[in-house]
């Protein structure tokens, strides 16, 4: 069953990609027709390329007159107007994040599809090449075999058959069909330059790929991870990882814009090619192949001949006549010079050899098995690897901007946390509000004196007895903090600060607190002294 034939048809964005103005060192207008190897439109790729330097410079101004600006006309604002402040912009930067992690699924998306077209590129190029070197090899083979062994067997039958003329008759015109075999045969195009061109081109461009695709993984996996340690940082309010994160993030944003600018010109360029490539493959093939050789295998139309079809013809019948003519010989010659058979077997044997590789050039030589391989490299660099090349676009254009957003406000969250900080250090340490005054007022030494609550639980328990007079050698007066901690709490753990005799102002009393101090007794106060008294 015949199978329907495939044209190639380039896809929009291709034909979008090469509309795509472009522009010399000197602005002027360039033809957008591939030509790679003409300065002018090199220079036109460079430019493009040069994109990305522009919108780094860009977002670099951009950022810097935020920052300024955040750094000089910052004022003191009360805490309310402060806390809702650190949550916008606290948002601000976990949306940010959340665009990059987007941003990050686009980048495997088209990472993905670049590698699946370069793949499909340089598999269809081995296979070709493969295609070529058995072609390459059969004619070598074939060639090999006619110049050498058929003309061994002739010298030597040349001189067996001396005496019969009819015999030696035969011959020649055997030596004339071998000449015509070696002739078609080394007409064949130049395989050997075609096959070094394109085994150099698919590992070539294998290698670049590995290279390219290691490095878009590890910038998506770096993205990744700086939206991980921003939420780290902002979770642990630490501003050490705040500023490593900026100078990653600052590394990031320009790996993202120069991977903007290279995967812009590598997609202009690629479709430049991809929306005529059959143009440019002629141009370059024109050397050791002819036109027609060529729109043979890139069209396989059935409207165009095989332009190989005329040598194979006249190999095939040129060894067929041999064949009668070996045929002829071994039925009338070998009853009278039996020494002739062993060459004519050889020749036989030859010719069978020889026309089978003929009937598998053939085969290799028509257009289908090629014009296959090379729609299959189209199709694998203009639609999966330009589309790749997009997304890749796409994400480094979004990682971007949402980097810089990000770095904007990592840098006004350090500053928030940092004028924190400041007033957390202006607090003055002998204030007893302070939590570190807290911790340094308190004295182990005192952690076993008599408590109060407790003293006065045993006299309501046994209200005959009175508090031992303590000994003035060995045991020193509680202070005063301490009984007016456990007077209104009952626990030293509610209040651990001096305040009285300080300057400080009065605690707030709850109704239980004032009720235990108008409920001490007479012996109470005789054992605390005025300090409770108002």
């Amino acid at each position: 069953m015949a199978t329907a034939r495939v044209d190639y048809v380039a896809p929009w964005w291709t034909y979008w990609l090469h509309n795509f103005p472009h522009f010399n060192f000197f602005f002027q207008s360039v033809d957008n027709t591939f030509k790679p190897e003409e300065a002018s439109y090199q220079q036109s790729i460079i430019s493009l390329a040069c994109v990305g330097a522009v919108g780094l410079g860009l977002s670099l101004f951009v950022m810097t007159v935020y920052l300024v600006c955040s750094c000089c006309c910052r004022k003191d604002v009360d805490e309310d107007i402060k806390r809702p402040q650190t949550c916008c912009v606290t948002w601000a930067a976990i949306i940010t994040g959340l665009i990059i992690c987007s941003a990050v699924g686009v980048g495997f998306y088209g990472n993905s599809e670049t590698n699946d077209g370069v793949y499909q590129l340089t598999y269809s190029l081995y296979n070709a090449n493969h295609t070529l070197g058995g072609i390459n090899n059969l004619v070598i083979g074939s060639v090999g075999n006619v110049e050498t062994g058929l003309n061994q067997h002739l010298e030597r039958l040349d001189e067996i058959f001396s005496t019969r003329s009819d015999y030696l008759q035969a011959l020649r015109f055997m030596q004339l069909m071998v000449n015509n075999v070696i002739r078609e045969l080394t007409a064949l195009p130049g395989i050997d330059k075609t096959n070094v061109d394109l085994a150099a081109i698919a590992d070539q461009t294998a290698f670049i790929e590995y290279y390219r695709w290691l490095i878009y993984l590890l910038l998506l996996i770096l993205d990744l991870v700086i939206c991980l340690a921003m939420c780290l940082a902002m979770a642990r309010y630490s501003q050490c990882l705040l500023i490593t994160i900026m100078g990653f993030v600052v590394l990031s944003l320009i790996l993202s814009w120069a991977s903007l600018g290279a995967g812009t010109a590598t997609a202009v360029v690629t479709s430049d090619f991809c929306v005529s490539p059959d143009k440019f493959i002629v141009n370059q093939t024109k050397d050791f192949l002819t036109a027609d050789v060529a729109h043979y295998y890139l069209f396989c139309s059935p409207n165009l001949p095989n332009p190989f079809q005329q040598s194979l013809t006249i190999c095939q019948r040129s060894l067929t006549t041999m064949q009668i003519q070996i045929q002829g010989l071994l039925q009338f010659s070998v009853p009278v010079f039996p020494t002739a058979e062993r060459d004519l077997l050889g020749i036989q044997r030859l010719l069978n050899s020889t026309e089978f590789s003929l009937h598998q050039l053939t085969a290799l030589l028509d257009c289908r098995g090629l014009h296959k391989d090379y729609l299959d490299a189209l199709m694998g660099v203009c639609y999966d690897g330009v589309e790749g090349l997009l997304y890749l676009s796409l994400f480094s254009l979004l990682a971007a901007c949402a980097l810089s957003a990000m770095l904007c406000a990592i840098f006004r969250v350090w500053t928030l946390m940092g004028s924190r900080e400041k007033e957390y250090d202006d607090i003055d340490e002998e204030d007893p509000f302070n939590p570190q005054a807290r911790r340094l007022s308190y004295n182990p030494r005192r952690s076993n004196t008599h408590s109060f609550c407790s003293f006065t639980s045993s006299l309501g328990s046994q209200a005959t007895l009175h508090p031992p007079t303590p000994s003035a050698s060995n045991v020193m007066p509680p202070p005063e903090y301490m009984n007016q901690s456990m007077l209104f709490g009952g626990t030293p753990r509610y209040e651990n600060v001096p305040l009285i005799g300080r300057g400080s102002p009065p605690p707030s009393y709850s109704p239980s607190m004032r009720t235990t101090y108008l409920s001490m007794t007479e012996a109470q106060i005789r054992h605390f002294g005025t300090d409770f008294q108002v």
